[in-house]
């Protein structure tokens, strides 16, 4: 009998090429997820892989066994959706949030997604920029908020998403362009372009300037992740911004981006929601989707282990 954990294993292995990128995505460790093959192969009979082969290639079993876990896991999640629309119905109200400014693009596909599977559900989506998502979220005006910044407010709850790295985007003639890595001090100078939000509400202000007790020269503001972008790669000014935001930007060579100190900084993206929210199978589903659909579009992310 193949357990469908092994399938979804394999389906991880086939997304993330390694086992140690698989093995995070699966939530086991390295060591765990080597015996689940190991007996996999046992009882089949045959190896599922070409070892030391990167990215993996898959055998023959290896692929037959791919198609299988391909037919059968989206079969059990959309069982799985249908006996949870006859248990607590399908009706239902999702206004969200977003203060990750540059989340919309890959939020788009879990929105269409969502609108298939849910179709009963009122689904808004509504800008962060001009007023503070969390509070609405507490006074019930939200039933979620996308942000990389919870508070401790009574009632709600947290589950990560992703983690992701926070780099500054310069130009590529900018005199930080050749460095290692970018300090506090160094953007004494700088004007830096951010989205209309106050500054207590960006990774670039609330973990890297103001800890050091640094303000940068100037503060320009852009509603668009391209605009910052275009003024970035014009001289303008440099950015704040997530890993896999930049990522067609840097293949294509626009702009240069640093890591913020010697160890980079690191962030992560989190759904807030109130409490009796975990009830509704809606909202869960619509959690699930959202982080597969940022796994499979973003680059540069990695699993976090969900807490309370």
């Amino acid at each position: 009998m193949i357990d469908l954990r092994y399938l979804r294993t394999l389906l991880a292995l086939r997304e993330t090429g390694s086992l140690v990128e698989a093995a995070e995505h699966v939530h086991v460790t390295q060591s765990a997820l080597s015996h689940q093959i190991k007996d996999l192969e046992e009882r089949i009979g045959a190896p599922l892989f070409i070892r030391k082969s990167r990215p993996i290639r898959f055998t023959v079993a290896g692929e037959r066994l791919l198609t299988l876990a391909d037919e059968v896991i989206p079969a059990i999640k959309s069982a799985e959706r249908d006996l949870a629309k006859l248990t607590h119905g399908e009706a239902g109200r999702l206004h969200i949030s977003i203060e990750c400014h540059s989340c919309f693009e890959w939020l788009m596909p879990t929105l269409d997604r969502f609108r298939d599977h849910w179709p009963d559900v009122e689904l808004d989506l509504i800008s962060g920029f001009n007023f503070a998502p969390l509070p609405a979220l507490l006074r019930g005006n939200l039933d979620l908020v996308i942000t990389s910044d919870p508070q401790p407010l009574n009632g709600i709850r947290y589950t990560p998403l992703f983690s992701y790295e926070s780099v500054l985007a310069v130009c590529n003639r900018h005199r930080l362009a050749d460095c290692n890595y970018v300090t506090a001090q160094d953007l004494e100078e700088e004007t830096v372009i951010t989205y209309p939000v106050d500054t207590d509400r960006l990774d670039l202000f609330t973990r890297f300037l103001d800890p050091a007790d640094i303000e940068p020269a100037n503060i320009r503001t852009a509603d668009l992740t391209l605009m910052i972008i275009q003024l970035v790669a014009s001289g303008r000014g440099v950015a704040g911004l997530p890993n896999w935001a930049l990522s067609e930007y840097l293949n294509r060579s626009y702009i240069t981006a640093k890591p913020l100190g010697k160890e980079g900084l690191w962030c992560t993206l989190y759904a807030a929601y109130r409490e009796e929210q975990e009830g509704y199978s809606y909202f869960t589903d619509f959690i699930n989707t959202a982080r597969e659909s940022s796994f499979k579009h973003l680059v540069g992310i990695r699993e976090v282990p969900e807490t309370p």
